[in-house]
């Protein structure tokens, strides 16, 4: 009988606990120090928040509300910003200028209007993440996952995405200038009406994707020929 009771407190605790995933330390620690490497913030209310420079590598941020947020030159490496069968952290119109998110999980997070200029997003999964009308001017998206992400009308001017993979992404008329698409993948991808002027697309493999209305001005194509039809 006290096995019972014992396993029945047990479960009352666990749910109840359910209410508030992040530990309170944790957040004040945050607040107090810009600072929380490896913690469990999943679920806290960050919202508007001022943490740039913090120091967030390795920490677990899934389903958090950081929506406004100012996270310009901080740290978030391998940070996780998602979680199986949660809600998807939200990240709409933050401030990621130069931020550090390589390796993050961002898989299905909302980026929607954020900044992430000059921000290292190198072998991050950003995977079926919504990036529409965010800028990337002259980030780092290098060997990251993007397959079936939005980036419709984002800016991705001057971009390295060097061996990323797009297959199936959003492209819809997104801004390429200057960006570095050598040995992408963007099977499937749909680039109607996406400004491609002065872009490198060397060795990518461009299978099944949309190009209708594309931009093609100073392109390096796949073929490593120059087009220039969309030159005005």
């Amino acid at each position: 009988m006290k096995t019972i009771v014992g396993l029945i407190l047990g479960v009352a605790l666990l749910v109840g606990g359910g209410a508030q995933a992040f530990d309170e330390d944790s957040l004040k620690k945050l607040k107090a120090l810009k600072a929380c490497e490896g913690c469990d913030l999943s679920e806290a209310n960050l919202s508007g928040a001022n943490l740039s420079g913090a120091k967030l590598n390795e920490a677990t941020l899934s389903a958090a509300n950081l929506s406004g947020a100012n996270l310009s030159g901080a740290n978030l490496s391998k940070a996780a910003l998602n979680a199986v069968n949660a809600s998807k952290v939200d990240l709409r119109k933050a401030k990621l200028i130069k931020a550090n998110l390589n390796g993050a999980n961002l898989n299905g997070a909302n980026l929607n209007g954020a900044n992430l200029s000059e921000a290292d997003l190198s072998e991050a999964d950003l995977s079926e993440a919504d990036f529409s009308e965010a800028n990337l001017s002259g980030a780092n998206l290098r060997s990251a996952n993007l397959s079936k992400a939005n980036w419709m009308e984002a800016d991705l001017s001057k971009v390295d995405l060097y061996g990323a993979e797009l297959s199936g992404a959003n492209l819809i008329l997104a801004k390429l200038k200057g960006a570095k698409l050598m040995e992408a993948f963007l099977t499937g991808a749909d680039l109607t009406g996406a400004d491609l002027t002065g872009a490198d697309l060397g060795l990518a493999d461009l299978k099944n994707a949309n190009l209708n209305g594309a931009i093609l001005c100073k392109t390096r194509m796949p073929d490593l020929t120059e087009d220039n039809s969309g030159c005005n």
